[in-house]
């Protein structure tokens, strides 16, 4: 999965997508991937804030974006954290960033702790 226009989606463009921001519409026509760590987060911060119908309608929608995490995404995710421990992201997010890197495309995010990093398509 290496072509122009892939992405893998972090939960909070996950949540943005789900939330109607136009920052975002864009990428509804982009192929789009993301992990089950990232569908975790989703689903509980869709428990929190909205119903469990809701929550369960969106888990189920996007369970079909899965893409496999591989262990040598978790050591070099691990070895970004590691690297910038100072800033606190989740295990999710570094590992998110490690898989998009391993199949050669954009990690999307709005997290202002990625703004500025090689290899991610930010949009608040």
């Amino acid at each position: 999965m290496t072509e122009s226009g892939s992405f893998l989606a972090d939960t909070y463009a996950l949540i943005e997508l789900i939330g109607g921001n136009s920052g975002y519409a864009p990428y509804l026509d982009s192929v789009m991937v993301t992990t089950k760590f990232h569908l975790a987060e989703l689903y509980y911060h869709l428990l929190r804030f909205y119903s469990i119908e809701e929550a369960n309608r969106y888990f189920d929608f996007y369970s079909g974006f899965l893409v496999p995490v591989s262990l040598s995404s978790i050591a070099a995710a691990m070895q970004f954290k590691l690297q910038h421990k100072d800033e606190k992201l989740s295990y999710a997010d570094w590992i998110g960033y490690g898989v998009a890197a391993e199949l050669g495309i954009k990690f999307l995010t709005g997290d202002e702790k990625f703004r500025n990093k090689e290899n991610v398509e930010f949009i608040k």
